[in-house]
């Protein structure tokens, strides 16, 4: 299985690339991943919130294969213990899914046409976070996962 890490919007602090940098490296011992940036929409203050959702949904929608199996980084998405989230990502691995694509909207979130092509919603915590912090933890959870499927010492239960 292959886990795609889909964004809208460039990461802007060096700390925080060098951190998600550091996880990818990590994780690829573990499985294929990827990460891709979606640039920002241009002149956004021309549309409203739903218009900007929904070019940003468009975005997204062009970058998915039919086989993907899509989950959205979104506040109103399951919450999961890490244990709980390694035991997620084993069943969709053990389901044969092709490609799992974790995907992080906007500011302002999914359009209607994203809600309904997802497979799937993930919240990582009732507070909200920035999107730029929010890849840095969805990759570190995910090679914490896969140390924790691998009984390695990483995560201490």
């Amino acid at each position: 299985m292959t886990i795609k890490l889909l964004a809208i919007g460039k990461t802007d602090s060096k700390s925080l690339l060098r951190l998600i940098h550091e996880y990818e490296g990590r994780l690829k011992h573990y499985v294929k991943f990827e990460l891709e940036i979606i640039p920002d929409i241009k002149n956004t203050k021309k549309l409203s919130t739903i218009q900007q959702k929904e070019k940003e949904g468009e975005a997204i929608l062009k970058r998915l294969n039919p086989t993907d199996t899509p989950i959205l980084l979104d506040e109103n998405g399951k919450q999961f213990s890490s244990v709980d989230f390694s035991n997620f990502l084993q069943k969709k691995m053990n389901a044969g899914s092709k490609r799992l694509v974790l995907i992080i909207g906007g500011p302002y979130g999914f359009s209607d046409a994203m809600y309904d092509m997802a497979k799937g919603k993930i919240s990582l915590s009732k507070m909200t976070f920035s999107h730029q912090m929010v890849r840095l933890f969805v990759v570190e959870q995910l090679y914490r996962a896969f140390t924790i499927l691998r009984n390695e010492p990483y995560h201490h239960r």
